[in-house]
C-alpha cells in the first residue's frame, strides 16, 4: 500500500498532497500564523502554559456558538472587541485553575458519568436514542478526534464538581426569604398625569429674531457633515469559483491519508456492569460482588439487579446498561476484562478504583473501514478538498490583496487587474451613516483616517464579514459646509418650539407637584388643567407592560401617611413627564417555606449568594496558583471571523 501511494505522488498530485496535509483542517478568516511553527504563550495558570494556537481554537468556538445564536443579526465587528478577545482568555484562565485544583484535591470523573453526558448530547443521537455513527461523523465533521473530545468532556465534568460544591454551599436564611418576597409582591396604588410636550407644541410663539439669535450663537452646530466617496476592490471567499471535482487519484490520497482516522470505526462493545463500591471492608464487598455474579451466571436478571445492588448511580436506574463502549473509555482493568469477553459471557468480579465490576457482554461491532468507494466516502472527500482549496485560494489571494496594495498605494487599478477584481464605489458616507460595505465600522474609520482622507492612499485589506476583505481609497471629499440661516430655518424653528414646550412641560410638572403636597387632589389639578388622570391599582414592582420608569419612581416613594399621599415625578420617553400621586401600599402576609413562591425566591437567591461565592473563590485560586498573562488579549492577534 506505501508503495502505491509513493508511485502516485508524481506531477501535479505532489502538490495537492501537499496542500492536504500543509493546509490547517481548521481556517481562522483571512489571517494566519506566519512564524515558522511556534506557538506562542498567551497565559500560565500554575505553570500550566495556554498556547496561542489554544487561545484561536476558544475563540473559534465562541464566535461559531455566539453567531448561531444571533443568527441573521449576527455582525462579525460585535465580536472584534477588546472586551471579547479578553473574556475568551479569562474563560480559559478560570477553566484551567479550576481543573488544576480539581486534580490536585482528587476529584474524579467516572466512566459512567463520563457515558451518560456523551450519551445525552442531542447531535449524537438518531431517533432519540445515542448512536455511535452519528457521534463520530459529528466529531470528525468538527476535526475533533473521540479521545481529544472525551477528554476535554472528562476535564469538564471534572471541574463541574468544584464548582458545584462551592455554589452548592450557599445559605439563605428564612427572613431573607421572607423579606425578599415581601419586597417583590408588594403592591402600590397610585394616580398619575401624564405630560406631553406634543400637547404645548401650539402654545409656543416662535419669531424670527429668536431664531436668527439662535443661529447667530450656535453657528458651529449648523454645519453639514464631512463626506466621502469610496472606490474600493472586494475579495470574498464566497465569490470565488468553485474548483473543479478532483480526480479518483487525488482523492484516493487522501483517503489513505485519513482512513485510519477518519473513515474508521474502532470496535465497540455494548455493555451492561453493576458496580459494588469497596466500602468500609474491602473483602466484604469482593464477596458480596461474587455472590452477585454466581446469581447472575446462573441465569439471575442482569438489569433487575442492577437497578437494585448496584452503586453506580449513573446506569443504575437503565439497569447497568453503559451502551456502546470503545478502547480508551473505560479503565484499563475494565476495558481488558471487556474486550477479552465473548457475547453473552458475565464476567468475575474485576477490581478497579471505583469498587469491584461484574460485566455482562451484550454485543460486538467489529472494527470496520468504510470503503473508498462508499458514497458517503466520496462526497465527504470531495467536499473537503474543494473547501480547503477554496480557503487556500482565497487565502492567497488576500496576500496578494494586501501586497498590491501596499506596493501600489496611489490606485486600485493594479490591485483590480492582479486579482481579476472590479473596481466598485459607494455613494456618499459620513463617520456615523453609510450603507453597503460602509456599515462596517472599520471602513468608515479608514475611509477618514489619516492615510485614505488626507494622504489618498490605499487602506490595508478590511474585513466586512466572515473571510470578506475590502480595500478602499477616496474617490471624493465634501469637506464640511457652513449652512446657510434660510437652509436651517425650519430646523431651528423646530428646536425653539420643542425647547418651549419642554420648559412648559417642566413648569407644570412643579405646578402639579405644588398642589398635590398643598392638600389639593390630582383629580382636581389634572380636570383644572385639561389632563386625564389614570389610576393604577396593586402594582407589583416586577409587572410587565407599562413606562418602567414609571414603576420605578411610584417604587422609590415613601409609604404615605394615612389619608395623604406621596408626591413624585418621573421622566418619560419623548420628554414626557409624570406627575405621580402614590395612595396606598399593601405589604403581603408571611408565608410559609414550603410554598412554591417561597421556593422559587429562596432557590434564587441561593443561586446568587453561590454565585458570588464562587466569584470570590475562582478569584483567590488564581491568586494561590498564580496566573500570569503573557500576550494582551484585548489587542487584536490576529484572530477574525472563522469560516
Amino acid at each position: 500500500m506505501l508503495q502505491t501511494i509513493r508511485d502516485r505522488l508524481t506531477g501535479p498530485i505532489i502538490w495537492v498532497v501537499v496542500l492536504m496535509i500543509v493546509v490547517p483542517f481548521a481556517f481562522w478568516g483571512i489571517q494566519s500564523f506566519r512564524g515558522g511553527g511556534t506557538d506562542p504563550t498567551v497565559a500560565e495558570v500554575a505553570g500550566i502554559k495556554i498556547t496561542q494556537s489554544q487561545y484561536r481554537r476558544e475563540y473559534e468556538q465562541q464566535y461559531q456558538q455566539f453567531a448561531q445564536m444571533m443568527r441573521e443579526n449576527f455582525r462579525p465587528e460585535m465580536l472584534n472587541t477588546p472586551r471579547f478577545r479578553k473574556g475568551v482568555l479569562d474563560h480559559m484562565i478560570e477553566d484551567t485553575a479550576l481543573r488544576e485544583f480539581a486534580r490536585k484535591a482528587g476529584y474524579q470523573t467516572s466512566d459512567a458519568q463520563l457515558l451518560d453526558q456523551i450519551r445525552a448530547v442531542p447531535a449524537f443521537q438518531k431517533d432519540g436514542a445515542f448512536s455511535a455513527d452519528a457521534y463520530h461523523q459529528a466529531l470528525a465533521a468538527r476535526g475533533q478526534a473521540p479521545d481529544g473530545f472525551e477528554a476535554q468532556v472528562r476535564n469538564s465534568l471534572t471541574s463541574d464538581q468544584l464548582r458545584d460544591a462551592i455554589s452548592g454551599s450557599a445559605f439563605v436564611g428564612a427572613g431573607s426569604v421572607s423579606v425578599e418576597r415581601q419586597v417583590e409582591h408588594e403592591q402600590r396604588s397610585f394616580k398619575y398625569v401624564r405630560i406631553e410636550p406634543s400637547k404645548y407644541l401650539g402654545q409656543v410663539d416662535v419669531n424670527d429674531a429668536q431664531m436668527h439669535a439662535q443661529y447667530d450663537a450656535h453657528k458651529d452646530q449648523y454645519l453639514s457633515p464631512e463626506r466621502v466617496k469610496l472606490a474600493y476592490v472586494e475579495l470574498a471567499l464566497d465569490k470565488l469559483p468553485k474548483p473543479a471535482t478532483p480526480s479518483a487519484d487525488v482523492l484516493k490520497v487522501i483517503y489513505e491519508a485519513q482512513k485510519s482516522t477518519r473513515f474508521s470505526i474502532t470496535e465497540e462493545r455494548q455493555a451492561q456492569h453493576i458496580l459494588i463500591k469497596f466500602g468500609a471492608d474491602k473483602e466484604v464487598s469482593r464477596k458480596k460482588a461474587a455472590e452477585l455474579a454466581t446469581k447472575l451466571k446462573q441465569g439471575g436478571d442482569f438489569a433487575g439487579l442492577a437497578k437494585i445492588e448496584s452503586d453506580d448511580p449513573g446506569s443504575k436506574s437503565a439497569g447497568g446498561d453503559l451502551g456502546w463502549v470503545r478502547r480508551g473509555m473505560m479503565v484499563p482493568a475494565f476495558e481488558s476484562a471487556l474486550f477479552a469477553m465473548k457475547p453473552g459471557e458475565i464476567s468475575d468480579p474485576i477490581e478497579s478504583p471505583y469498587g469491584w465490576h461484574i460485566i455482562k457482554l451484550d454485543d460486538v461491532h467489529a472494527a470496520k473501514v468504510k470503503s473508498f468507494d462508499d458514497a458517503e466516502v466520496q462526497k465527504q472527500l470531495v467536499d473537503e478538498f474543494q473547501k480547503k482549496d477554496t480557503a487556500q485560494r482565497f487565502q492567497d489571494a488576500a496576500d496578494k490583496l494586501e501586497q498590491v496594495a501596499f506596493e501600489n498605494p496611489s490606485s486600485l487599478d493594479p490591485v483590480a487587474k492582479a486579482l481579476d477584481l472590479p473596481v466598485q464605489t459607494t455613494d456618499w458616507l459620513t463617520r456615523t451613516s453609510a450603507d453597503g460595505i460602509a456599515k462596517t465600522p472599520a471602513v468608515r474609520d479608514a475611509a477618514f483616517s489619516g492615510g485614505v482622507l488626507s494622504d489618498g492612499e490605499n487602506s490595508k485589506p478590511l474585513q466586512t464579514g466572515p473571510n470578506t476583505l475590502v480595500v478602499v481609497r477616496k474617490l471624493a471629499q465634501e469637506a464640511p459646509r457652513q449652512l446657510s440661516f434660510d437652509e436651517v430655518s425650519a430646523q431651528i424653528r423646530d428646536q425653539i418650539k420643542n425647547e418651549g414646550a419642554k420648559a412648559k412641560v417642566a413648569a407644570l410638572a412643579d405646578a402639579f407637584q405644588a398642589a398635590l403636597k398643598q392638600g389639593q387632589s390630582l383629580d382636581a389639578f389634572g380636570k383644572l388643567q385639561g389632563l386625564a388622570v389614570m389610576t393604577v391599582n396593586d402594582a407589583e414592582r416586577t409587572q410587565q407592560g407599562g413606562d418602567a420608569a414609571l414603576l420605578t419612581e411610584v417604587f422609590r416613594l415613601p409609604r404615605p401617611a394615612i389619608g395623604a399621599v406621596s408626591v413624585g415625578r418621573a421622566s418619560l420617553p419623548q420628554d414626557a413627564i409624570a406627575v405621580v400621586a402614590l395612595q396606598s401600599v399593601k405589604t403581603p402576609a408571611v408565608a410559609a417555606a414550603e410554598d412554591p413562591d417561597s421556593k422559587r425566591i429562596a432557590s434564587n437567591l441561593r443561586d446568587g449568594e453561590g454565585g458570588a461565592e464562587f466569584e470570590a473563590y475562582r478569584t483567590v485560586l488564581q491568586d494561590k496558583l498564580g496566573v500570569r498573562i503573557l500576550a494582551d488579549p484585548s489587542q487584536s492577534q490576529g484572530e477574525t471571523a472563522p469560516e
